[in-house]
């Protein structure tokens, strides 16, 4: 019986989840009906604390209606139900379904209370659909693997105990119960890639192969196994090649990886950067780049949000950098002096207050450029003092400069202090601090 074997399913399934409250996420469509439904017949389900949360997209003249029924149906369940409201702003390289789950999901993920868990309705026809989607697009083990039914959501986690089940099986729970639903329209628009699939392509393919969506799920199933020893592996691996500084990786060792590492290696170290991923082709040129450019070269690329750049040994993951206008000048009394772009502030710290306050001038490299080291020695420029000290060379024209009144270099940044700068702050009983956002590597 369609009933008895859906509630065994969640009842199970329940047995096994971690402890936490349960939230539903109810759309009001046929598969979120039934598994509302089911949750509520579940004393395992009410002991968590039971509830429901309906988000109105706005995108339909009929959304303040489905709203009404989700409530109406939820008060008749006894189950409390929270409606959201929300804008779906479009993103680019979204179309409207995917900006529209993206603010229900954030919506949602809002509205978790730490620890709790969000019961979603997909079952095996979705997780079928899903994976013919991934592999369209030309994903990997970790995209083919399709849908957890188990995985962290903001302060909680998401869970999805119908993946086991056809949509056939839902619909005679649905039946079977006398349940009714919304039948949203945009699910009969044959535009929107999932629509097609399940609408032109999955019939066509049920003809020829009955079992296909059973044989997909599984081999889901097994692309998310390797999937999560990759990823395991992956962290390990991270770990050896990852600088002492986490934006920085030594690239040949990187490189050396078996290629079913590199990529998933390269994504970690990205995403705990909190730096936008590659696609798979930007992911290629970087290999490419690297293999091919000599030693002294500096190969870059970039994608939106991000730069990977190779300096010396290291690969460099950074947001793209701006440098300050050449012309930029300001004077410096040693009060606390604010940078332009990201690059922090500039003071002078000492007992007190410098007396009278300094005239001093502070600007970015133009090229040039040469320092005296109060330690001794003859002057040096600023190009062999970078290179010394391993500063990157897209770092270089970020660090300020000190100059007196006279054009004397006395200090670049809080790094090295010039023979006049030395006796002028000595005078003064002051030292210099900078406080950028990120001190450059090497500094």
């Amino acid at each position: 019986m369609p009933t008895r074997r859906l509630r065994d399913l969640i009842e199970s399934a329940l047995a096994d989840l971690p402890s936490g409250p349960l939230l539903a996420a109810f759309s009001g469509g046929l598969d979120s009906t039934v598994l509302l439904h089911a949750l509520a017949q579940s004393q395992a389900a009410r002991a968590r604390g039971l509830r429901a949360v309906h988000v109105d997209h706005g995108l339909h003249d009929d959304s303040a209606s489905w709203s009404r029924h989700c409530r109406a149906f939820a008060e008749a369940l006894d189950v409390e139900l929270i409606t959201r409201a929300v804008a779906v702003a479009r993103h680019p390289g979204f179309g409207l379904e995917a900006s529209a789950r993206r603010a229900r999901y954030g919506e949602i993920e809002a509205l978790l209370a730490p620890g709790e868990i969000v019961a979603l309705a997909h079952h095996r026809d979705d997780q079928a659909e899903t994976v013919l989607l991934k592999l369209l697009r030309g994903a990997g083990p970790e995209g083919l693997g399709a849908m957890r039914a188990l995985r962290r959501l903001g302060r909680g986690l998401a869970w999805r105990p119908l993946l086991a089940l056809p949509r056939a099986a839902l619909r005679e729970y649905a039946d079977q119960n006398r349940l009714e639903w919304i039948g949203d329209p945009s699910n009969a628009d044959p535009t929107i890639d999932r629509n097609f699939l399940r609408l032109q392509v999955m019939p066509r393919i049920l003809r020829r192969w009955p079992e296909a969506e059973a044989s997909i799920a599984q081999s889901a199933a097994w692309a998310r196994a390797a999937a999560d020893f990759i990823d395991q592996e992956a962290a390990r691996a991270l770990a050896r090649i990852q600088g002492l500084d986490p934006s920085t990786l030594r690239h040949r060792e990187w490189l050396a990886l078996p290629q079913a590492l590199r990529d998933p290696v390269l994504r970690r170290w990205l995403r705990s950067l909190g730096l936008p991923e590659p696609t798979h082709y930007q992911a290629a040129e970087l290999v490419r780049q690297l293999g091919e450019a000599a030693e002294e070269r500096q190969p870059c690329v970039r994608w939106p949000g991000t730069e990977v750049r190779r300096y010396r040994d290291l690969l460099h993951a950074l947001p793209p950098l701006q440098l300050p206008p050449l012309d930029w000048t300001a004077e410096f009394t040693g009060a606390e002096l604010q940078l332009p772009l990201d690059l922090g502030t500039l003071r002078l710290v000492g007992p007190r207050p410098p007396q009278p306050p300094p005239r001093l001038l502070v600007r970015f490299r133009r090229g040039g450029e040469s320092l005296r080291l109060h330690t001794g020695g003859h002057a040096r420029e600023l190009r062999d003092l970078f290179q010394e000290a391993g500063i990157p060379p897209w770092q270089r024209g970020r660090l300020p400069l000190v100059f007196d009144r006279d054009g004397a270099l006395l200090a670049v940044a809080d790094l090295w202090l010039g023979e006049a700068g030395a006796r002028l702050f000595d005078q003064l009983d002051v030292r210099l601090e900078w406080h950028p956002r990120a001190r450059p590597a090497g500094a």
